[in-house]
């Protein structure tokens, strides 16, 4: 990670790059951490609460202030360890050592809401079965995988897959299963849709703080 020593006071969400002041671009926001300018998709915005707490803003709702760190462990590890929030507030605001993995854990459930969302909304389908005819008719985004399914039954679906599927392997299937209402769940398709654009973005963000390994395949991500 490239970053200054000094914190940037402004790099926070009133401190908005020229060109996305002018319109030309998508949202972007500055990392308080190493001053680059990233799609807000790939970031978390934080703010802080009357009581100087820093809270994550994962829907990006929140009044306040918002304070943007790129969608990373290390980064975030970095703010905490230089007390980026607290120079950026003016010593109004600090963030707690758990902060990282408190965003991890918020990451995870709102991963699994949307997921159960999309079942509900009849946006996936999940089985061996239900996920290879999906495949094979082109009606998937992406393809979920539990990280604990065996190599074999995952192989298969994976070579079934097109080059604009993309491929994750974020969780075990203990975890899976609870939020599909199944009491296995080791392959998940998501069909295209907004959906599909909701998960996406949150597999992102949780894949900086779970690991890079949580994506699989060749596809690009």
């Amino acid at each position: 990670m490239a970053a200054s020593d000094d914190i940037d006071p402004m790099a926070a969400e009133d401190a908005l790059p020229e060109d996305a002041l002018a319109g030309t671009k998508a949202p972007e926001r500055t990392c308080i951490v190493t001053r680059q300018i990233r799609a807000k998709e790939r970031m978390i915005r934080f703010v802080a609460a009357p009581d100087g707490t820093i809270v994550p803003d994962l829907k990006g709702d929140l009044p306040g202030r918002g304070l943007w760190v790129t969608a990373e462990r290390g980064i975030l590890d970095e703010a905490i360890r230089r007390h980026a929030f607290t120079k950026v507030t003016k010593g109004k605001a600090k963030a707690d050592a758990g902060l990282t993995d408190r965003v991890a854990g918020l990451l995870e459930r709102q991963f699994l809401d949307q997921l159960g969302l999309a079942k509900k909304s009849g946006q996936l389908v999940a089985g061996f079965d239900k996920v290879e005819a999906a495949l094979r008719a082109g009606q998937v985004k992406f393809l979920l995988e539990a990280s604990d399914g065996t190599a074999d039954g995952r192989g298969k679906l994976a070579r079934l897959a097109g080059p604009g599927v993309e491929i994750w392997a974020p969780l075990p299937s203990e975890a899976l299963a609870p939020a599909l209402g199944r009491q296995h769940a080791v392959h998940v398709a998501v069909k295209p849709g907004g959906m599909a654009n909701r998960l996406s973005i949150t597999l992102r963000r949780l894949a900086g703080f779970a690991g890079a390994g949580i994506a699989q395949s060749g596809q690009k991500l």
